[in-house]
């Protein structure tokens, strides 16, 4: 794995960052406009992903990255079940449902294997040294 530097070196922040922006595009539109708690709630959720993996890789030490990757990770599956809700709701089409559904599986794969990177990394960060 490369030497990340800086939180855009990461490639499931780059993702969530992309798939926030989409999914924030997404509530603009049509009758999900008008449902303003799925609305808030899924913004925020997709949000949340991008933000803990900021905040953890900040916070400069490998046990509290893993812990806000793991939050990170949960706001994956939070929004994964919102996507449910908004297609169940006929907000979404099955083609926008399934794409935006795959997206943040594959943030949430790639937050996993960055978990499991660190747990077996002997590098614990740099307030550490």
């Amino acid at each position: 794995m490369a030497t990340i530097k800086r939180i855009e070196d990461i490639e499931a922040w780059q993702l969530a960052r992309q798939l926030s922006k989409e999914i924030y595009y997404m509530t603009q539109t049509g009758t999900f406009n008008n449902d303003f708690s799925l609305k808030d709630q899924i913004n925020r959720s997709s949000g949340s992903i991008m933000d803990n993996i900021a905040e953890g890789f900040n916070r400069n030490g490998n046990k509290e990255f893993i812990y806000f990757l793991t939050i990170a990770k949960g706001s994956c599956g939070e929004c994964n079940s919102q996507l449910y809700r908004a297609y169940d709701r006929m907000h979404i089409s099955n083609e926008l449902f399934e794409q935006l559904h795959a997206k943040t599986n594959h943030v949430g794969v790639l937050l996993q294997r960055f978990i499991e990177y660190l747990k077996r990394s002997s590098f614990k960060g740099q307030k550490f040294k």
